[in-house]
């Protein structure tokens, strides 16, 4: 019965290897090619896997319960799995939310009890977007969760409280992994640019600041887009001749070998790899001030098609769309004031509703607002009046309260 057990498991891993396997050579993106190891080469997510925090604790004690993962696209929800899974030594088992069938996950359920029987190997079960799994497919995981002959790792990029079976969140340990910052990124491009094992060290790449840049602000935190799309530059960018002048066009034959090609990777090549220009707008500096001057500026000549230009470059360029929120809460008070008092709760509206669904949608409600206070009729009359009366305190000896605007609650000479 033992031999039967194994025999079974067995063949199952087979199944496991031939259906869940991945391409891990030269010939797999760079993505894939450069997932990292281990904990101390996973970029970002520091406010789960820093040291002494709870997910890191429980990964290196081996006392990881059954966890869902849920984060934006690229954010190492996948690659964070498989170091778990090496880490703990455990069988690692991935199955996709969108293809796996119930006939499927019965095999993998019942191999991982076999595994876990015959020879004491736990399996870490990877259920990939398990969002689109339906009630009864997760309801079958549950035993097996919850009895422990599997670690499941769910991951989704939907909130698992909306979208996952409440019996399986409850089981569970829920982490949110957020999008890698631009620095972040800028790292992880300078490390595959340097890795000459599974990386493009071997290419002698000159890689621009500028580029670099850009690659990072526009993956919007998503390594793997950010890496794919340096990937796909590096390899479609010819090489070059170091310290030889585009002009000349004739190199000694002798000395041509001595000379190493380098590939010059520019800001118009990172523009191509990516397929979005780069916009001149420094939210810091300059051009910052200057754009939402213009915005506020064109909503308050009610030039719509001119604002809603200023209000598209801020976005396309990566503007904090709360801070352009907050100007058209200011602009439908101060501008819009007492000509339209529906102006201000508009405004208010936008706000939350930005807040609410988060980019790329926030941008429609701000689209909306704007062209709003561009047609609303303009009064700066309270605002004008709070600034002129303002200037009087400010100049003149501040006023007593009058007798008859005191507070009469109490008596001015109560009795002994």
């Amino acid at each position: 019965m033992l031999y039967e057990h194994a025999l079974i498991s067995r063949v199952q891993d087979l199944f496991e290897e031939e259906q869940g396997s991945e391409i891990t050579d030269t010939a797999a993106p760079l993505a894939t090619r450069m997932r990292p190891r281990s904990l101390e080469e996973f970029a970002g997510q520091e406010h789960i896997l820093a040291p002494g925090k709870l997910l890191r604790r429980a990964i290196e004690a081996d006392r990881l319960p059954s966890v869902i993962f849920y984060g934006p696209p690229g954010s190492g929800k996948t690659t964070l799995a498989r170091v778990i899974a090496e880490m703990t030594h455990a069988k690692f088992v991935r199955i996709s939310g969108v293809e796996s069938n119930v006939a499927e996950m019965r095999r993998v359920l019942a191999a991982a009890t076999n595994r876990l029987r015959t020879s004491g190997q736990k399996t870490i079960l990877f259920v990939d977007e398990i969002h689109h799994f339906n009630k009864a497919q997760q309801d079958i995981l549950l035993p097996d969760v919850e009895a422990g002959n599997l670690r499941l790792i769910g991951a989704t990029t939907y909130n698992p409280f909306f979208y996952v079976n409440s019996a399986l969140v409850s089981r569970s340990q829920v982490f949110r992994l957020e999008p890698l910052s631009v620095e972040q990124l800028e790292q992880l491009i300078d490390r595959a640019l340097a890795d000459k094992e599974r990386g493009l060290g071997n290419y002698n790449v000159k890689l621009d600041r500028d580029a670099r840049r850009h690659l990072a602000k526009l993956s919007d935190g998503d390594a793997r887009k950010c890496l794919n799309a340096l990937e796909i530059g590096v390899l479609t960018t010819p090489a070059s001749v170091a310290g030889v002048s585009d002009r000349r066009k004739k190199i000694d034959a002798e000395t041509a070998p001595l000379q190493q090609s380098a590939i010059h990777f520019t800001l118009a090549a990172a523009e191509e790899s990516i397929q979005q220009k780069a916009v001149v707008y420094d939210r810091a500096g300059d051009a910052h001030y200057d754009t939402i001057s213009a915005f506020i500026k064109s909503m308050r000549a009610s030039d719509e098609k001119g604002a809603m230009y200023w209000l598209a470059k801020m976005l396309h360029a990566g503007e904090d769309f709360r801070f352009i929120a907050r100007r058209i809460v200011i602009f439908a008070s101060e501008d819009v004031g007492l000509a339209d008092p529906e102006a201000l709760p508009l405004a208010i509206a936008t706000q939350q509703a930005v807040e609410f669904v988060g980019m790329p949608e926030a941008r429609i409600p701000l689209a909306h607002a704007t062209a709003y206070m561009c047609r609303a009729a303009k009064s700066r009359e309270a605002y004008d009046s709070l600034n002129t009366t303002t200037e009087q305190i400010e100049a003149e000896q501040t006023r007593a309260v009058p007798e008859h605007l005191k507070n009469k609650h109490f008596p001015v000479n109560p009795r002994s």
